[in-house]
């Protein structure tokens, strides 16, 4: 689940496989079309509706173009100068369903880190089952307080959000709660790449594998790690979610991409399958886990030194 900032590698999908990507691109581009056709039908050009709504014509330009997406203010102003305001309800509509397709981080970011936190919280309590592949981070269902600082202490310097990041760690470890009801069940597979890459300072991180030997004990979680020497069936080209068969969730630097179609989610439910399926469980997760630990303790000096 988002834990600040996703790395991709320009969404590396296999080839024929980019639907999810395509759908919100053509879903943005009809949602131009129509406000561009709605100006028409005014008989007004686009730097006549720019001055009338005293935008920069290149806003007009990029809103047609799918190039921007509009907000609610932009769709209202939109119809009630094209004197088409009973087509508004109907782009708000299109208008938020793009939205929760391709969640822009900014948007979504834009009254802090909390909230954001306790909407994450909503959808966990509907989730009965819980798998999630992740190749770069921690992720945030399993992160000690002092990672979750951290990643979200790099969301707060890329996207210049307001600084609730006490409030927001505290909302992410109350979430956590979640990983001992009974009723939940939980698959994590985690790259070793993962454990070691240098995204907090070792003491940090050294605490956060720790916790993560010590949750792989519970009964409802099953944790996997693909160590380095692992030859893989299916790469890992970017972490994602899978809530129930219900939806996918996966994270971009500039957005959250929320997939719900049937051919998404059965692409996504085999790659999650491919990649658990050359993990390490248990004792031989915590042989690599440990690994990394011994790795990584050398550097932390000593208490007293």
């Amino acid at each position: 689940m988002p834990p600040g900032i996703a790395p991709c590698d320009e969404m590396t999908l296999p080839p024929n496989r980019t639907t999810s990507v395509t759908s919100v691109h053509e879903a943005r581009d009809a949602l131009g079309k129509r406000l561009r056709e709605l100006r028409q039908q005014a008989n007004l050009s686009g730097r006549q509706l720019a001055e009338s709504l005293s935008w920069p014509p290149s806003k007009v330009s990029k809103l047609e173009n799918g190039r921007q997406t509009p907000s609610d203010d932009d769709i209202r102003a939109w119809t009630r100068a094209a004197n088409s305001e009973g087509e508004t309800e109907a782009l708000l509509a299109s208008l938020h369903t793009l939205e929760v397709q391709h969640a822009e981080w900014q948007r979504q970011l834009k009254t802090g880190l909390k909230p954001h936190q306790q909407e994450i919280a909503e959808l966990d309590a509907k989730t009965r089952l819980f798998r999630a592949f992740e190749s770069t981070f921690i992720p945030g269902l399993l992160q000690t307080a002092e990672y979750a600082r951290a990643r979200f202490a790099q969301s707060i310097i890329v996207f210049k959000v307001r600084n609730d990041i006490n409030e927001a760690v505290q909302a992410r470890v109350q979430r956590q709660e979640i990983l001992y009801r009974p009723d939940k069940r939980f698959h994590f597979v985690l790259t070793e790449a993962a454990l070691r890459y240098r995204l907090c300072p070792p003491e940090i991180m050294l605490g956060q594998l720790d916790r993560l030997v010590s949750l792989s004990a519970l009964p409802n979680v099953k944790l996997g790690i693909i160590g380095f020497e692992t030859a893989y069936v299916v790469a890992p080209a970017h972490g994602f979610w899978l809530l129930d068969d219900d939806r996918v969730m996966v994270e971009t630097f500039s957005a959250e991409l929320n997939l719900a179609q049937p051919q998404e989610i059965s692409l996504y439910s085999g790659i999650f399958d491919s990649l658990a399926a050359v993990a390490s469980y248990g004792r031989s997760a915590r042989v690599i886990i440990t690994r990394v630990i011994d790795d990584l303790a050398p550097e932390v000096p000593e208490d007293g030194e």
